[in-house]
């Protein structure tokens, strides 16, 4: 389907003459999936659809307890330094933005009283700016009004280096003014085809002036409502316990009417997914349960109790391992893993595609993931007009012992191949999770075969997911010369998905390891790319920059992805609870309730 095509369907559906739904079924069959074709028809003045899940109780509260396990236990409940999916989940209890993403790629307004569009005059004809218009009579949970003002001093806040905000990169290079009491206007230094990063989504959740006004830049660590938030969500702060529980009750102000259903909130910590996913289908202790990593054949045989179901969400999220090109094990400027030094032996293109050729995807995903992911070479995989056609995987440990021979990499007496003095020896670590250990050990019996040596490490997931800066496991510090983990892409679009491949997000000491580019490797291509697309107006000249950056980091085998990751979920049988793969679990936690 060409553009012209394309222009002649979204005028159909602007005449009322081909349906929303017919619309997104048409460029499906073309390779455009639901979350861009609701894009192209938002870029186009046609208003996205309303949320997925059909709410319907009748008043607010008297819903009883709502019990959720995070067997990854939040740490903090500040959204802008929540490095970890599961401190982005437990913050947006509390914190929301202006809109956030339904499963369709929807964009629902939440503290906006509406979507943007050209045709409402919010999105500028020439996409240099977009103006939000604020909903009306929204309370802070302290009983202040939610304004302008909070909306511009979060980005002021998000957008200042000394912050060391996760989100920065989503604020840094706008600028954000107040029109009004409930009108502001965000506006980009260029054409800007992706405007809906910005207060939008996980990265989004505003914060209360009042609040972290006086904690800001280098005093941002030391506010308060870092770890005893006041929001405007559907349900208020009771209780948190860093890495165990979080307690909130109803707000019984909440700014959308008859919700949330539920009088109380309770979200435990700690475990493991394999007693979580136990807790939900087999007893119904708890009533829902996030990010079950656990053997699907564990999870269908949990299932038979009838007590609770397995949800399968489509997301673009990404199982992978990063090979690391600095040392770990030397300390420079007062930090290990600095981008200024170079690994040994993973800085040799040779040994990192030897690797890849090592890991056998389809068999970890056949006997191991099962509805939980598929087998990719892709860093990105959905939406699928952004998926790389050309990476291939293969799993042939004669061919990567081929090229390890070819390189000058030979076996020493004791069988691991060595050169100038250096052993393809390697610390390859990830966080406790039967799925992840079992795929370090498939792993690390093919490396044996070709002759490398894998230490195996396994951090507690708390721990390796932590967004504390003093902690040297966290999977941000990579002080390890491999790490597994998943992804998660917040916005069904994977521009701010692909600044992990960016020079000016390398983590390091001075953004306190909130840098989204972990691997600390950078290529002039592949920024000057990523800036080039951050500009493209034309759709598909866009998606071929966005490839290229993926391109460049898989084929260089730094990001080594393994599969295209699901969401699996789990919930009792009466729970209605509304996933979505483009934002956290919580994105619309005040519209569950029980059937």
């Amino acid at each position: 389907m060409n553009e012209n095509e394309i222009r002649k369907a979204v005028a159909e559906v602007k005449q009322g003459t081909l349906s929303r739904r017919s619309f997104i079924r048409t460029m499906a069959a073309v390779g455009i999936t639901a979350p861009i074709a609701g894009q192209i028809l938002l870029w186009n003045d046609v208003a996205m659809a309303d949320a997925t899940l059909q709410y319907k109780p009748t008043k607010a509260g008297g819903g009883g307890p709502l019990k959720i396990l995070l067997w990854q236990a939040p740490t903090l409940l500040n959204p802008h330094f929540a490095i970890g999916t599961k401190d982005q989940i437990a913050s947006r209890i509390f914190f929301e933005p202006l809109a956030g993403w339904d499963a369709d790629g929807n964009l629902i307004p939440c503290l906006a009283a509406e979507v943007p569009t050209k045709q409402n005059g919010g999105i500028a004809a020439e996409g240099t700016s977009v103006i939000w218009k604020l909903k009306q009579g929204v309370k802070w949970h302290d009983g202040k009004p939610f304004t302008a003002d909070d909306v511009v001093f979060t980005w002021s806040y998000a957008a200042d280096l000394a912050t060391a905000a996760y989100t920065t990169g989503s604020y840094k290079d706008i600028t954000v003014e107040k029109i009004d009491d409930h009108t502001v206007k965000v506006i980009f230094k260029a054409p800007t085809p992706f405007w809906a990063d910005p207060f939008v989504g996980s990265v989004g959740q505003i914060l209360p002036k009042h609040h972290f006004g006086d904690y800001t830049g280098a005093k941002s660590r030391e506010a308060p409502g870092n770890l005893k938030p006041v929001g405007t969500g559907p349900y208020k702060f009771v209780e948190f316990k860093p890495g165990d529980m979080i307690r909130a009750e109803r707000n019984p102000d909440y700014h959308v009417k008859n919700r949330p259903y539920f009088d109380t909130l309770e979200v435990k910590g700690g475990g493991d997914a394999v007693s979580a996913a136990r807790a939900v289908l087999q007893t119904g202790e708890y009533d829902y349960a996030w990010n079950l990593q656990v053997e699907d054949e564990v999870l269908k045989r949990m299932e038979t109790s009838g007590k609770g179901k397995v949800d399968v969400t489509l997301s673009g999220n990404v199982e992978f391992i990063i090979l690391n090109t600095t040392d770990p094990w030397t300390e420079v400027d007062g930090e290990r893993s600095n981008a200024k030094t170079k690994h040994p032996t993973l800085s040799d293109p040779a040994v990192r595609r030897a690797f890849n050729l090592l890991i056998d995807r389809d068999g970890i995903q056949k006997f191991i993931y099962g509805r939980g992911g598929v087998a990719t070479a892709s860093f990105v995989n959905q939406p699928a007009q952004f998926k790389s056609s050309k990476l291939r995987y293969a799993f042939d440990i004669d061919k990567a012992i081929k090229i390890l021979d070819e390189a000058g990499w030979k076996p020493g007496a004791d069988g691991i191949r060595e050169k100038d003095g250096k052993k393809l020896k390697y610390v390859f670590q990830t966080s406790i999770n039967g799925p992840r250990q079992k795929t370090q050990a498939i792993i690390k019996q093919a490396c044996q075969k070709a002759g490398i040596e894998i230490e195996i490490k396994a951090v507690v997931a708390s721990v390796f997911f932590s967004s504390d800066v003093g902690n040297p496991d966290t999977y941000s510090k990579l002080y390890a010369d491999m790490e597994m983990y998943n992804t998660t892409q917040p916005q069904p679009d994977p521009e701010r998905f692909l600044n992990q491949c960016v020079s000016w997000e390398i983590a390091n000491k001075d953004n306190k390891w909130l840098g989204r580019n972990i691997s600390r490797w950078s290529d002039p291509e592949a920024d000057k790319a990523y800036k080039a697309a951050q500009n493209e107006l034309d759709p598909v000249k866009r998606a071929a920059l966005l490839i290229k950056v993926n391109e460049i980091f898989c084929e260089a085998n730094i990001l080594v992805p393994l599969l295209s990751r699901n969401i699996v979920g789990g919930g009792v049988n009466n729970l209605m609870a509304d996933i979505s793969g483009w934002d956290v679990t919580t994105w619309n936690l005040a519209s569950w309730y029980r059937s």
